[in-house]
């Protein structure tokens, strides 16, 4: 890991001006995870010479715009669901996952099977790692704070342990045989969703007193199920998925056309998928409003193919849906980034905050009764954004 002093120096004052904003009024704390050594080139992955470090990025967004509090050095990767990070209701510990690297002499990406525990109260934040014997995804807390699964490629959930600082691994749960991706509790805590990613479908495990189990429920998905959102009034949640190009080493030539997002009632058991909704290609993230009135997606829409294929679009979209009467409606879309990542809402569920992987932005769109409006306003980052989530709500 690579840590300049000034680096440390800039990580030292903003995690000092992060106490006092948090002493004078309620943060709404978000986290966003940034891949500085890759970057998209017209759909084509590349790896420049002298990359910046890949970095956590904490985000203060109980006013508008929002700011940035700190940002931190740690080891993250574009590869897999935008949800490869976490942060726990105190925003005192931020996990982080899909840590990779590049190997430039043998021109080969390389996984490592460890999470990092970034503990944001110490001057400078101090990270430390805790190996879970995969390579982990997508990662939630729950509510109380004491509580974190990781979704790993091998097929299991890591279940983790979390006291004040420290973090343990708690246990390891087998719940499948290939790649897992998103991983979400339900409002509750007493279960949570996990994405079969190339199984299909979504696991349900069940919570009781800090034990996870496997409930068997399976619940209907589209194709490559990914990105997991449940909503805070406890009724929803959602599911992105992502189509062919989320299947393991796919050999066809993508053509950009449309995918799907599945909507779930999870107000009563046994859950059930409600409604598959048809959204452009790629929605590589998802969310529901805090109010549960709301769906935010962020699509690729062929955003992410070369200039040589007929489905390639400069940039993707950000839809949103109304839920009324036990269904997703679509009412608004706007222009979105170029390949872009995570979305997620303010806490006040007045914004949508995207990631703009390519353009190295957090892009804020506002949502106004059903109205959705590119605000204009963008944070500049170091690396591309690649995973993005909020405190537990």
């Amino acid at each position: 890991m690579r840590k300049s002093p000034m680096s440390r120096i800039r990580a030292l004052a903003a995690l000092t001006l992060a106490v006092a904003a948090c002493a004078t009024h309620a943060a709404d704390w978000i986290v966003s995870g940034n891949d500085g050594k890759y970057q998209r080139v017209e759909g084509r992955d590349t790896y420049p010479d002298n990359p910046a470090p890949d970095t956590l990025t904490l985000l203060d967004a109980s006013h508008f715009p929002p700011q940035v509090r700190a940002q931190v050095d740690v080891e993250n990767g574009i590869q897999g669901p935008p949800q490869a990070v976490a942060i726990t209701p105190d925003a005192k510990v931020a996990l982080v996952g899909a840590p990779t690297r590049y190997d430039y002499a043998a021109k080969k990406l390389l996984m490592d099977t460890f999470v990092q525990i970034v503990d944001l109260q110490a001057t400078p934040a101090a990270v430390t790692r805790l190996d879970v014997g995969s390579h982990p995804q997508g990662i939630a807390i729950d509510r109380s704070g004491r509580l974190a699964l990781v979704a790993c490629v091998d097929g299991s959930v890591a279940v983790l342990g979390i006291d004040g600082n420290r973090v343990t691994l708690a246990d390891t749960l087998k719940i499948g045989q290939k790649r897992l991706a998103g991983v979400s509790f339900t409002h509750d805590g007493a279960h949570a969703l996990v994405a079969l990613r190339d199984e299909q479908g979504v696991a349900v495990l069940d919570v009781a007193a800090g034990r996870v189990t496997d409930s068997g429920a399976r619940l209907s998905s589209g194709v490559a199920p990914y990105t997991i959102d449940v909503s805070s009034d406890g009724k929803w949640a959602v599911v992105s998925d992502v189509g062919l190009a989320g299947l393991p080493a796919y050999p066809g030539k993508l053509a950009g056309d449309a995918d799907t997002v599945t909507l779930i009632d999870v107000s009563r058991t046994p859950f059930r998928a409600v409604q598959h909704v048809t959204v452009p290609s790629l929605p590589e993230g998802v969310a529901i409003s805090p109010d549960g009135k709301w769906i935010g997606v962020q699509a690729m829409d062929g955003s992410n193919l070369t200039p040589d294929n007929a489905g390639r679009h400069a940039r993707g979209k950000v839809l949103l849906f109304a839920i009324r009467d036990g269904q997703a409606v679509k009412v608004a879309e706007a222009p979105g980034g170029e390949a872009a990542q995570g979305i997620v809402f303010t806490a006040d569920s007045k914004y949508l905050i995207v990631q703009f992987n390519v353009e190295k932005a957090l892009a804020f769109y506002a949502v106004n009764r059903g109205h959705l409006r590119d605000t204009g306003q963008r944070i500049a980052l170091t690396g591309g954004p690649s995973s993005l989530r909020t405190t537990p709500r």
